[in-house]
């Protein structure tokens, strides 16, 4: 495949929001950068949607194409790869009615992860914290940041990660939701 690029990495051309995947956040590599981002191509040469996109309109994010919502997105698949794809729909929608607010939420949401992996991993909480980051409703998101911040600067970083990990749970009992990833 040829190189691809796009402007926008962060946010795939399927609606994936590639800043928030543990791949995304890794260094080294195995680091993907995002969709069409530098080397994207050789790390995901056969990528369908890429390969689709080219086939059709050849637009920056899927919800432009003419053919949008295809079946890829009215059927969508049961199981995830390194990030949830249960927003996708969802995300492509929001972007589609204004992508500067959308991009203006995921910011919101990179950061909020970011600071989740920087001052709260023990080295175990990485992929619960980028689907929490991915699926969460944004204001519970951002109120479980706060209450990881008023965590006692005493507590050691594996107490810390804990007591968030139990904050993420008691969130997935008030909302009837799993942040997990969905595998056969």
């Amino acid at each position: 495949m040829a190189s691809f690029e796009r402007t926008n990495p962060r946010f795939a051309l399927c609606g994936l929001n590639c800043c928030l995947c543990p791949r995304y956040t890794t260094e080294g590599a195995s680091r993907c950068p995002g969709c069409g981002g530098p080397g994207f191509s050789d790390i995901h040469p056969t990528c369908a949607v890429l390969t689709c996109n080219k086939k059709r309109d050849d637009v920056e994010f899927c919800f432009r194409c003419g053919s949008y919502p295809c079946r890829k997105y009215l059927e969508q698949g049961a199981y995830d790869s390194f990030i949830s794809y249960r927003r996708v729909q969802h995300n492509l929608d929001e972007a589609a009615a204004d992508l500067a607010a959308y991009e203006a939420e995921l910011a919101r949401r990179e950061e909020a992860l970011g600071e989740l992996l920087r001052d709260y991993n023990d080295g175990r909480s990485k992929n619960l914290y980028c689907i929490v980051a991915n699926d969460a409703p944004l204001d519970e998101l951002e109120t479980l940041i706060d209450s990881a911040r008023s965590l006692s600067g005493d507590l050691d970083l594996k107490e810390k990660a804990r007591r968030v990990r139990s904050e993420i749970q008691a969130l997935e009992r008030r909302l009837g939701f799993e942040f997990k990833l969905r595998r056969p």
